[in-house]
């Protein structure tokens, strides 16, 4: 019994000695590096980026003019009903060609909505059975359409689109500091685990020891059968924690390969380091740069431009309609090309369309109630969630402010017990203190350095909060928005 005990310790020791000797063993400052570039909520943060990015550029380019060239040529070789000359009207067998180019620039107008176009155009016709062909020309149109009363997106994308493209932005950067957040936790959950693991193999360590002590002692009547039970209980406990342990490690292990993208079944060793960043944040510079930065504030912003646009959307369609297209140009036709060119004829067109609802049973009066409400409602959500975005900000300052402190006491609980839990396990093979005392500073042991390792973690994960809430670096001081990191 004794020695298959003994190899499992040995089995336990050798497999943490491995980590560091054949895996690979990775700081946090490491892990937070790989995971910005790895993590599948990175990668996904990148493609949003970029999506975002083309989304503006569509966007812009529908303030810059527009040139564009077409052509619809088109064969018709069919019995068609032709209106003659006398107002007859007769099936005739037609055999034609007709072939067209035009070349038009257009500028949208955002303060109208409306759009200005030039074109230049020419078309040719040729009658297959006949074998003769003409030309039409319109050397220059000049146009303008523009709908009266109608919705203007122009006007309102130019409102809301630059404000939605700094959110994606921020968001962007926003993410990368809460995968960082992410890392920090499983980088944690994996040091909690090796460090539980290491707690349980030095436990089963002493509490072997102690037993085999004990026996040694109660043969020779010095202790009871209860007391060395009791260290039996011990070591077979501890034999089960180290157990549960590396099952723990090689979880969380995983969980950190995965999310960090590496592929190979390599074992990990992660890195505590002891030192943290010694600075204090000042409340009103967080709120300022948090409401200056994060993209939840160009998110709110966003969200009660896009309820005006609604309102704005819905009157329009409620109402009257009118819409006008105006053309002027020069026109020609001839039987060669440069004939089409000669002399040019001018011509004009002007339409204006109108439409009014007179009966629509109270359709568009119920869209305009609906659109107006939603926005109130927008509004309303928008100040709680102000709010509570300040309360975020403050909590989070003043836990970090706080969290330095802890882990400075939670990092001399640890040693002090450390050494408590060793003169306790002195005296008791001394003969000077009960089983009880020895259990009760193993536990303290235990209990001291799972918390510093939590204090640790906490300290992280708030220090990454932080910067996601401000995206602002208060270790050096420098703003995280940072062009080049757009141009990846």
């Amino acid at each position: 019994m004794r020695n298959r005990l003994h190899l499992i310790f040995l089995s336990i020791v050798a497999f943490s000695a491995s980590l560091g000797a054949q895996g690979l063993r990775l700081t946090l400052e490491e892990t937070v590096t790989r995971a910005r570039q790895k993590s599948p909520e990175a990668q996904g943060a990148r493609h949003a980026y970029r999506s975002a990015y083309w989304n503006y550029r569509y966007y812009r380019a529908n303030y810059l003019p527009a040139l564009s060239l077409t052509s619809n040529p088109y064969l018709d070789r069919a019995i068609n009903k032709i209106t003659m000359g006398d107002g007859s009207v007769q099936f005739v067998e037609q055999n034609l060609l007709s072939s067209d180019l035009t070349l038009s620039l257009s500028q949208n107008i955002p303060w109208t909505g409306g759009a200005v176009f030039v074109e230049t155009s020419a078309q040719r016709l040729d009658l297959l059975n006949d074998k003769t062909s003409s030309w039409q020309t319109s050397p220059i149109n000049i146009g303008y359409s523009q709908s009266l009363f109608g919705y203007n997106s122009l006007k309102w994308d130019r409102k809301i689109e630059p404000i939605r493209y700094r959110e994606a932005c921020r968001t962007y950067v926003e993410t990368l500091e809460l995968v960082s957040a992410a890392a920090t936790q499983k980088f944690f959950d994996l040091a909690t685990a090796q460090s539980n693991l290491e707690i349980a193999a030095g436990n089963y360590a002493q509490a072997d020891t102690l037993y085999a002590y004990a026996r040694g002692r109660y043969e020779i009547g010095t202790i009871s059968e209860n007391e060395m039970l009791q260290l039996e209980i011990n070591k077979l406990t501890e034999e089960a924690n180290c157990m549960s342990a590396r099952i723990e490690v090689e979880n969380a292990m995983q969980e950190l390969r995965s999310y960090l993208g590496i592929q190979q079944d390599v074992d990990i060793q992660v890195s505590l380091s002891d030192s943290i960043p010694r600075f204090a944040v000042d409340l009103n510079e967080a709120l300022l740069l948090a409401n200056e930065n994060s993209p939840e504030v160009l998110n709110m912003q966003r969200r009660k431009l896009e309820s005006e646009s609604a309102v704005a959307q819905a009157r329009a369609n409620a109402g009257l309609k009118a819409d006008i297209y105006l053309r002027f140009g020069l026109t020609q036709t001839g039987d060669k090309l440069r004939d089409a060119y000669r002399n040019p004829l001018d011509q004009q067109y002007v339409s204006l369309g109108i439409s009014l609802p007179i009966l629509d049973w109270g359709r568009g009066k119920g869209q305009v109630r609906v659109a107006r409400s939603n926005r109130d409602l927008v509004y309303t959500q928008v100040e709680q969630d102000k709010t509570d975005f300040q309360l975020n900000v403050r909590k989070l300052v003043r836990q970090f402010n706080l969290q330095a402190q802890r882990v400075s006491i939670a990092a001399r609980t640890d040693r002090t017990a450390q050494r408590r839990a060793e003169v306790a396990r002195r005296l008791y093979l001394l003969g000077k203190s009960t089983v009880l005392d020895l259990n009760a500073s193993i536990s303290e042991k235990d209990t001291a350095r799972r918390n510093y390792v939590s204090a640790l973690h906490q300290y992280w994960s708030l220090y990454y909060t932080l910067r996601s809430l401000t995206l602002h670096d208060f270790q050096n001081d420098v703003s995280l928005l940072n062009e080049d990191l757009f141009r990846n």
